[in-house]
């Protein structure tokens, strides 16, 4: 019986003794050098996202400034903020504030007419959702949204098309014609 009770010490002992220094340091390295390579894939991810939510943010506030323009019987504007539409947008009737929108994350923005030339000022929506910016009515405009600091023709670049009429088409790049 002491021999049984022997084995079963010894057996029980040789598992239960845990990692050693040297495996956990083998391990911690391994991840380590992993995540060093691929920390830099993900930032061209971050920046498309970036841009798409900003995208994302603009769309949703031209459709919300049309249908309020719908609603009030016009008389309502898309307004960059003071320092520009990097710095985000405001939706108005009048003098009012309806909407605020804060200024996307590391993203650039800047609204251009069907020449790219650059458009300084507002985007109004009539009683009827038309849109217009200070380029002048009945002009297509589009928005470039490009990462902080980058090209048009950075991957992660986009357009927004703004028609008159009140469409809005996402261009797959920065520097497409609308």
């Amino acid at each position: 019986m002491s021999r049984i009770h022997h084995l079963y010490q010894s057996h029980h002992h040789k598992g239960s003794e845990g990692f050693t220094a040297i495996e956990l340091l083998v391990v911690i390295s391994i991840i380590a050098v992993l995540a060093s390579l691929a920390g830099p894939s993900f930032s061209g991810l971050i920046e498309r996202w970036r841009v798409r939510s900003a995208v994302e943010d603009l769309q949703s506030v031209l459709y919300y400034a049309r249908a309020e323009a719908i609603k009030r019987g016009g008389n309502v504007t898309l307004e960059p903020a003071s320092g520009g539409w990097t710095s985000g947008w405001e939706v108005k009737n009048g003098g009012t504030t309806l909407q605020t929108s804060p200024a996307p994350t590391r993203v650039d923005i800047r609204l251009a007419d069907s020449s790219d030339a650059n458009v300084s000022g507002s985007i109004g929506a009539d009683q009827w959702g038309q849109l217009a910016s200070t380029a002048g009515s009945g002009q297509v405009f589009v928005f470039r949204l490009t990462p902080a600091g980058a090209s048009a023709s950075s991957p992660a670049a986009t357009s927004l098309c703004v028609y008159p009429a009140g469409s809005i088409r996402r261009l797959g790049d920065g520097s497409g014609a609308c």
